[in-house]
């Protein structure tokens, strides 16, 4: 009889390690007593199938802390892997049924889709799934503002900060080389002409300004260097700038002075290439050397030096049309005539003339007194006398009255300006001689040295 039993005991124990042992179960039979009598009490127990969480694991508790982790009544704790997120409830319980109270999924975890980077892009390993990396790029012309390479990561958010593409390269500009130019004959400026320079930008190629520092092509340029600048700006507000140089030379020959006792008048500035400068000389000097000089390409004058020498009047003339000569362009001539030197007239007029002797000089006047009547004709230029058939010749020729007084004032071109049969008072004779043509640019010159009167 107990022989019988223990064959069945053995047949128990054969059975229950031929239930517990199929493939995937992850447990195996223990050899001790406290097993033997544990698979004998719980044979009739539906058991669960294992549990297997993919990327995932299960913290399972039995009822009475039973050795298996699948007997009826266990309730597991379902976990997920880094990077995973669990779909289903987060615990199990083995039912009656031999079933799980539920099915779970860990899932990959997945970012939100990053936005596109406007002018740019990016590229990713792994989609937005967790651990994938995605690297931004911009277009040419952009440079990338945040973080070049993020990361999907266990809280579902990229990592870094978000990236864009933003215009920061200045667009570019070519200015022209510098301008050297050289003035023509008696000019003082320079027209200077070039391409305007067009910028361009190299991300989306708009610009949307151009300013100039400078004078604008085709204008006139004076003597001297002048800085031309060009300014462009992108849509970003970006600016790139290009200078270039316009240098204007004028050709300079030494400066001229005025000859002593005279003037000198000048076009242009003065010493430039081409410009003229005239000589004349004041009241009782006669211009020697060149009237007129022109300052040439190779910066010298031509002609030569001029002087102002003293005036020296010729009274040993044949004709009174000599005579008359020596003044041309040179003086003006106030003659006075009388009869007899005892005249109450010419008296009068020489004592009105003695006191205004400089606003002659300074008019270049030259007086010519012919006093008496043939044969006891006598004609006098300052302290030079006239020879009586000479002094006659003059009054013949102008036609002056032989036996009454009187005054003629002749211009430099020795053309008779006016008559005077009697005396006129210096302010009378000024104002007449202030109005011929060639005394307004005499009195600018004399204004220009500062030569008056007191």
């Amino acid at each position: 009889m107990g022989s019988c039993w223990l064959r069945l005991a053995a047949l128990l124990a054969l059975g229950a390690r031929a239930s517990l042992e199929y493939e995937g179960s992850g447990y195996a039979p223990l050899e001790d007593d406290e097993d033997v009598y544990a698979r004998s009490r719980y044979k009739e127990t539906p058991w669960c199938s294992p549990i297997k969480v993919k990327h995932g694991y299960a913290n399972c508790r039995t009822p009475q802390g039973e050795y298996y982790k699948n007997v009826l009544g266990t309730r597991c704790d379902i976990r997920c892997q880094k990077g995973y997120e669990l779909h289903g409830p987060h615990q199990l319980i083995c039912q009656s049924s031999k079933r799980w109270s539920g099915k779970v999924l860990c899932k990959q975890k997945r970012c939100p889709t990053l936005s596109m980077p406007t002018n740019g892009g990016f590229k990713c390993l792994d989609g937005a799934y967790f651990g994938s990396r995605c690297e931004y790029y911009c277009s040419p012309g952009y440079q990338l503002k945040g973080d070049r390479i993020v990361t999907c990561m266990d809280s579902k958010a990229w990592s870094g900060r978000p990236a864009a593409c933003v215009d920061t390269e200045p667009p570019r500009i070519q200015c022209p080389s510098v301008k050297e130019k050289s003035a023509e004959p008696n000019k003082l400026t320079v027209r200077v002409f070039w391409d305007t320079p067009e910028g361009r930008d190299t991300a989306d190629g708009i610009l949307t300004d151009v300013i100039l520092k400078g004078l604008p092509p085709g204008s006139h340029f004076p003597e001297g260097d002048h800085k031309i600048q060009y300014t462009v700006y992108d849509r970003a507000e970006n600016k790139g700038t290009c200078k270039f140089l316009v240098k204007v030379r004028v050709r300079r020959c030494v400066k001229l002075n005025a000859p002593d006792n005279g003037y000198i008048k000048c076009s242009g500035d003065g010493n430039n290439y081409g410009a003229t400068c005239e000589f004349s000389c004041i009241g009782g000097y006669e211009l020697q050397g060149s009237p007129a000089r022109v300052c040439q390409y190779n910066l010298g004058w031509s002609g030569v030096e001029p002087t102002c020498a003293p005036m020296n009047i010729n009274v040993n003339v044949r004709t009174a049309a000599a005579l008359l000569d020596q003044f041309y362009e040179k003086r003006r001539l106030l003659i006075i005539s009388t009869p007899t030197a005892a005249n109450f007239f010419y008296r009068m007029q020489l004592g009105m003339l003695q006191p205004a002797q400089c606003g002659l000089d300074l008019r270049h006047v030259t007086v010519v007194e012919l006093v008496g009547v043939f044969p006891t004709l006598i004609g006098r230029i300052g302290v030079k006398l006239l020879p009586p058939s000479l002094a006659l010749q003059l009054r013949l020729l102008l036609r002056i009255p032989h036996y009454s007084f009187n005054i003629v004032v002749m211009d430099k071109h020795g053309m008779d300006k006016e008559r005077y049969p009697f005396p006129a008072t210096p302010a009378e004779l000024f104002a007449l001689i202030d109005k011929f043509p060639l005394r307004k640019d005499e009195m600018k010159l004399q204004a220009e040295i500062g030569q008056s009167c007191p």
